[in-house]
């Protein structure tokens, strides 16, 4: 099992970012902005380079990249050709590292109708699964901004009509929380059917929807011990499990984040070390 976390919510530079997870006992980390920009896509070649010596220099792994591909700032009705691209550019850069997943959503759909939403999804999806089919790695697909991520059952819809060993699915704990789902039901109807989890936690908008309200690992909703404790003892997963905080610094709103590096680095670090006892005590 890989214990690792996306690493950017620790730090900008990927020195900040491999310190503390090296002082969390990770030697992986989840790759997604350097400097704020996205390694799938943003950064120069010249830029990744240093980020590999960095890498190298540290004995440090990546254990997936965290792409902008059909994220919250793409709209089903843009340009795929951006998509496209991100993803050409980062099968390049995974094969350098030796990074197998990559992670992607399934586009924003507000002000198109559902059915297209749907299906213009579905067929964008297949042709990144072509791709990433064609270059040895796989998409795994969030529940969160998408088509794919509006509830358990589109998660399993989605994955079925790609059907690509290429694409697979990335269970985020606490975004169920946070878009409103119910914890319980959201796992029994996705439950054997990911192979990537993101631990996060959240607690639920008393007034339904969407909530940005998250917390520390296991003090909110989600039910995070008790779902890793069946994931883990239950149902055998030996997977990659990553943090995703979002506290101190979230994607989203990085233009408006304030607070100090060290603050950022200091609350990743209370996070990751409270996962590493929740792993312990699933584990004895």
């Amino acid at each position: 099992m890989i214990i690792t976390g996306i690493s950017d919510e620790a730090g900008k530079t990927i020195e900040a970012q491999i310190k503390i997870h090296k002082s969390l006992g990770w030697d992986h980390l989840e790759l997604r902005l350097v400097n704020d920009k996205n390694v799938a896509g943003e950064l120069s070649d010249k830029e990744f380079d240093d980020v590999v010596r960095a890498l190298e220099e540290n004995e440090m792994y990546v254990a997936s990249f965290g792409s902008a591909i059909g994220n919250w700032s793409r709209h089903i009705g843009g340009d795929f050709s951006k998509d496209v691209s991100d993803l050409k550019i980062s099968a390049k850069r995974m094969q350098r590292l030796n990074v197998k997943t990559i992670r992607i959503m399934s586009w924003v759909g507000e002000g198109v109708e559902e059915g297209f939403w749907r299906d213009e999804a579905i067929r964008r999806s297949k042709e990144l699964a072509k791709i990433a089919e064609g270059n040895g790695i796989v998409l795994l697909h969030e529940n969160c901004t998408g088509w794919g991520g509006k509830s358990a059952a589109n998660m399993l819809e989605i994955k079925s009509e790609v059907d690509s060993p290429a694409y697979k699915l990335l269970y985020d704990i606490g975004n169920v929380v946070s878009y409103g789902h119910d914890p319980v039901e959201f796992f029994n109807t996705i439950r054997g059917n990911f192979d990537y989890i993101h631990a996060k936690d959240a607690i639920p908008n008393p007034e339904g929807g969407k909530s940005s309200n998250f917390t520390y690992c296991g003090e909110g909703a989600a039910m995070l011990e008790e779902i890793l404790t069946k994931v883990i003892r239950e149902d055998g997963y030996d997977g990659t499990i990553s943090i995703e905080p979002h506290l101190a610094r979230i994607i989203h709103n990085i233009t408006g984040t304030t607070g100090t590096e060290e603050e950022f680095a200091e609350s990743y670090y209370k996070y990751g070390q409270l996962l590493n006892d929740m792993i312990r005590r699933i584990k004895a």
